[in-house]
């Protein structure tokens, strides 16, 4: 894990910080499907396709964020929620072997095998980005 001096809150203030192509950085997006909780791991350089997830997929407020992973926006890892979370994964970071994500806090990071991280996240669906 690396702790930094600086935000990396969004995905290029992230990869600036680790020095890292955009791509690498996992953006970890809290999103509803109806009221429960469906986490998207996209790709730094992508966009979440929220209608491409499904009718009634929306975006997650920062109070919801919080309540239903326990870290707030800019700090969500993908995995250690207080709670089980339903996860998509943006199928274009299979370019990579090597990822970063957020670590718990809007300045920390972790460096983490692609299947690694997989592996941890246990049942997740692969998807098309935007």
């Amino acid at each position: 894990m690396h702790e930094l001096d600086r935000s990396t809150r969004t995905a290029q203030e992230a990869a600036d910080a680790v020095g890292c192509e955009l791509g690498q950085i996992v953006k970890s997006v809290v999103l509803l499907d109806g009221d429960e909780p469906l986490l998207c791991l996209s790709a730094g350089d992508r966009r979440v396709d929220v209608e491409g997830l499904g009718p009634n997929v929306r975006m997650a407020r920062g109070r919801d964020v919080k309540e239903l992973t326990g870290y707030a926006i800019g700090g969500v890892p993908p995995v250690g929620h207080d709670r089980p979370i339903r996860t998509v994964v943006d199928r274009t970071l299979l370019r990579y072997q090597t990822v970063w994500c957020a670590a718990g806090t809007p300045y920390a990071l972790c460096a983490v095998r692609l299947s690694d991280l997989l592996a941890a996240l246990g049942g997740h669906e692969l998807v098309e980005p935007a």
